[in-house]
């Protein structure tokens, strides 16, 4: 014989198991909140023996070797190209199209109930 859940009885098994899951996490926060843990004493590290200082090292000076000056590049000027003018191209004259006129559509009255 099968047994078919209730939608209703589901539903509430739901609530139930959310609703108890959310007090287990506060009471475990709060669990946390309350213990105290013990302080341990700091250990303290061993004296180290001091490092003696070593001495700077000096180096010689190299003198800068004087470089000998040039002369600049004198730039060669180019010409500017000049460019032929072009002739002027006329367009002939074209005559304005005309609309030409409909004549005005006369519309019948409508007749009057006496």
């Amino acid at each position: 014989m099968s047994y078919h859940y209730n939608p209703s009885f589901l539903l509430l098994l739901f609530v139930t198991l959310f609703l108890t899951s959310n007090y287990i996490i506060q009471i475990n926060a709060r669990h946390l909140l309350e213990v105290v843990v013990p302080e341990l004493p700091k250990p303290e590290l061993p004296h180290l023996p001091e490092i003696p200082n070593l001495p700077k090292l000096e180096f010689p000076e190299i003198p800068k070797p004087e470089l000998p000056i040039l002369p600049k590049p004198e730039l060669l000027k180019i010409p500017k190209p000049e460019i032929p003018a072009l002739p002027k191209l006329e367009m002939p004259a074209f005559p304005k199209p005309e609309l030409s006129t409909l004549p005005k559509p006369e519309i019948p009255q409508v007749p009057k109930k006496p």
